[in-house]
């Protein structure tokens, strides 16, 4: 008979059935309650033969706890900052011990951060704590290494930042004798109110107030025109003859701006008929003082003969104030800076005249100018480039056709741009 064998595998039914596993919280969850502790080694890792202890920071129970540990080679310490900062990371752990006896796991929660650990070695200790060197003394480190290994380009720096050094114990005993040079220096600077004169005596533009509220007072009528020749205009014909007859009495007729004036002169009265032609004859006659000399040189005798109609006097002042001659002759040109004048002496007439709200196209394409060349002028006027509303449409006498034009509108108190700075080169 075949021998019968036995089996040597355990089988499940040798051993009880055990209970379902539990769970258990420790009774105590105070700070003070004594218990494991989880520690991090960032460093060097203690052997595991190492004894810790557990201290209080300020000898209370319930104080948070430095934990202190050493081998014969180091010693191992918490770090308080840096177990801070892992505690109030929002990420904390839970010890659970189990017992396979009761088949329970007890969970601790009195150690739910790490303490991390900080080694120092004892041999180190013993060694001088070496001083921290000085801001001139990391200088001159600096320099000497530089000059004995540095580039080219690197010693060239280094020789002009010595120069550029100013070396302020050398300077303790002259500055009072800097600073009394330079309040000395300082008594022949302008104030501000004295650079607003010089700049507004030295603008190309009318004499003006920049404190009323008018703009018909901005730029008074006989600061554009003197007032000797303002008086020497013929206003003797002007309602017996007609608009084509007006024009002939004009210096220049051209102009659609003025032509257009001279229309509008029939619906006016009689005191403004003569107010709005004089303005009007006056404009004429800077149009053509500009169109006859331009860049030319001319005298005085073939200016006259060109303007033959137009008051002597008229012709002197404006020849006089918009014209230049050179030293070693008599004949008149209109340099660049009097044609700017001009333009802005008839620009602020023709503001008098269009109820000061101007269409800068329209007087552009009668000087033969940019328009945005134009629109600086009248900037450099006080008047804002902008399109109009209904109400100054109105008060102006103009129609809703000119809404979408930009127009250029005085107002007051006049204010003139900034000058911006000029950006120094390089």
């Amino acid at each position: 008979m075949a021998s019968t064998t036995v089996s040597r595998k355990r089988k499940r039914a040798d051993y009880p059935e055990r209970d379902i596993l539990g769970f258990k919280v420790a009774e105590s969850s105070k700070p003070s309650a004594l218990g494991p502790v989880l520690v991090s080694f960032p460093a060097v890792k203690a052997p595991e033969s190492t004894t810790f202890k557990c201290y209080a920071e300020d000898g209370k129970a319930d104080s948070p706890k430095i934990i202190v540990g050493e081998t014969p080679e180091v010693e191992f310490e918490s770090n308080t900052g840096e177990s801070k900062q892992v505690a109030s990371s929002g990420c904390h752990y839970l010890l659970a011990v189990h017992d396979p006896r009761t088949s329970s796991l007890r969970i601790i929660p009195t150690a739910k951060t790490p303490h991390i650990l900080g080694r120092r070695v004892k041999k180190l200790k013993s060694l001088p704590t070496g001083a921290v060197p000085q801001p001139l003394q990391y200088r001159e480190a600096r320099t000497t290494l530089g000059e004995t290994f540095g580039t080219k380009k690197a010693k060239a720096a280094i020789r002009a930042e010595e120069r550029n050094r100013v070396d302020v114990a050398a300077m303790q005993g002259v500055m009072q004798h800097v600073m009394d040079g330079i309040h000395k220096g300082a008594e022949g600077l302008l104030t501000a109110e004295e650079v607003k004169e010089v700049e507004d005596a030295n603008r190309l533009i009318p004499q003006f107030d920049d404190t009323t509220a008018d703009p018909a007072e901005v730029y008074p009528l006989h600061s554009i025109v003197p007032e000797s020749e303002w008086r020497v205009i013929d206003t003797s014909n002007l309602e017996a003859v007609s608009a084509k007859d007006k024009n002939m009495l004009l210096p220049s007729a051209h102009p659609v701006w003025i032509q257009n004036h001279v229309k509008a002169l029939d619906g006016l009265n009689a005191k403004s008929t003569k107010k709005r032609w004089k303005m009007v004859y006056y404009v004429s006659a800077l149009f053509t003082l500009r169109r006859i000399v331009g860049k030319n040189r001319m005298d005085k005798q073939a200016i006259h003969q060109k303007m033959k109609g137009v008051p002597t006097l008229i012709v002197d002042g404006i020849i006089s104030r918009f014209t230049e001659t050179s030293r070693d002759s008599d004949s008149h040109s209109l340099t660049s800076g009097m044609e700017t004048k001009l333009l802005s002496y008839m620009l602020a007439l023709c503001l008098h005249a269009d109820d000061f709200m101007l269409n800068p196209e329209l007087i552009a394409r009668d000087l033969s100018l940019p328009t945005p060349r134009v629109q600086g002028l009248l900037k450099n006027l006080g008047c804002k480039i902008k399109k109009p509303t209904d109400r100054e449409l109105a008060n102006a006498g103009l129609g809703r056709s000119m809404k979408d034009v930009k127009m250029a509108l005085l107002t007051a108190p006049v204010e003139f741009p900034k000058v911006a700075p000029k950006k120094q080169r390089r």
